[in-house]
């Protein structure tokens, strides 16, 4: 689960999943985002342990009472906690281990009740200067809270009640009646900021569902759900660059449909669409957990194979004339017959661009085409 490049693990403590619930039908891709908020905004972070450990300092100072220094000490320690637990955790996720995430959630939400207690002696010790300032205090970190753990609104709420209930249950004790006020506005406070958590959780993961659909559409052909030419051209670029010091092969076979436009003026553009994605179905199955399929325009379509050797790109190549030559049964009840003609690359990828390498296929599949089509042949050095 990922934040700037760092994998953090799902919690897996019942109630901590519980709690990191973002809603239903969130993709796991989105998910792991989320959990991984949970341990950004590190300003955020800090600046709520830095006001809470300064509020906390200021009032046991003032008032120098037992129950308050216990509640400093509670609260240093959970802070110490908490910090130790994130940078513990970054430094897994850097490295690739599983992350302490249901302990990181554990401490957010025992920092949020430190506040609460905090609050809650203020309130019920008379001193007025000293509630105010706590109330103000934990008041003033629900917009933290709030903004920091948008990917868990179970647990944001969590932690509003936790630090803001405590208040309610002080003006009761209080014997305050000024005080009372608060048992109307807190339940009317903690609703709104609960339900503003919970909006922007659909709103952030709204926002993502969007991104995630355009850099999928960036990188795959709207009709047969294939990778695209921009997505070829970059895997090729990238694909050179890892394989280029260990001298092994990249192979693109480059497959131009024969008999296509025939069929598609005869049937119609539906049945021509169809049966591009038959096609593309077929490729895809020819190279389960071996290769990747591209479709870069019309019924021109490439797979792009990494250390094959000579031999087995050449039965790869014959199986494919023969898969796509099979006959196809459109719906529309018409039986369509295709050939293909392909040209292979087959090279080590040292001082060759992107560019370069989808010419030697395009240059074989000429000379595929110009021999008869139906056929494959492999780029030679005159291409």
């Amino acid at each position: 689960m990922f934040l700037q490049g760092l994998a953090y693990s799902a919690p897996r403590w019942r109630y901590t999943r519980w709690l990191a619930e973002p809603g239903r039908d969130v993709p796991a891709e989105i998910r792991a985002a989320l959990v991984g908020s949970l341990f950004g905004t590190l300003s955020i972070f800090f600046g709520g342990i830095l006001n809470t450990l300064m509020v906390a300092t200021v009032i046991t100072l003032h008032l120098r009472r037992p129950e308050f220094m216990v509640w400093l000490g509670f609260e240093a320690a959970i802070c110490v906690l908490r910090i130790v637990v994130l940078f513990s955790a970054r430094r897994a996720a850097r490295e690739q281990r599983p992350t302490p995430t249901d302990w990181h959630i554990v401490l957010t939400l025992a920092w949020a009740a430190s506040v609460g207690v905090g609050a809650y002696l203020s309130v019920t010790g008379g001193d007025w200067l000293s509630a105010a300032m706590a109330c103000l205090s934990a008041a003033a970190m629900c917009g933290g809270i709030c903004f920091r753990n948008y990917g868990a609104p179970r647990m944001t709420a969590t932690m509003i009640l936790l630090t803001l209930g405590p208040i309610c249950v002080g003006a009761l004790q209080a014997h305050e009646p000024l005080f009372l006020l608060t048992l109307l506005q807190l339940p009317l406070y903690v609703f709104s900021m609960t339900s503003a958590s919970f909006r922007m959780n659909a709103m952030v993961v709204a926002t993502m569902r969007s991104e995630r659909e355009n850099a999928h559409r960036a990188r795959h052909d709207s009709l047969t759900g294939l990778l695209n030419r921009a997505s070829l051209l970059s895997d090729i670029r990238e694909a050179s660059a890892q394989r280029m010091a260990a001298g092994r092969f990249l192979t693109l076979l480059y497959m131009d449909l024969d008999g296509f436009k025939p069929i598609n003026d005869s049937y119609g553009h539906g049945s021509g669409d169809e049966l591009l994605i038959r096609v593309g179905e077929r490729l895809r199955g020819a190279v389960p957990g071996r290769g990747l399929v591209y479709r870069i325009g019309g019924d021109e379509f490439v797979i792009v194979l990494r250390n094959e050797s000579e031999q087995s790109v050449q039965a790869l190549a014959g199986d494919l004339l023969r898969e796509v030559s099979t006959p196809y049964v459109l719906t529309t009840g018409h039986q369509a017959r295709l050939g293909v003609s392909i040209g292979i690359a087959h090279v080590r990828p040292a001082g060759l661009t992107a560019d370069d390498i989808l010419h030697l296929a395009d240059q074989a599949l000429y000379r595929a085409k110009a021999q008869g089509k139906g056929q494959f042949q492999f780029a030679t050095a005159d291409d």
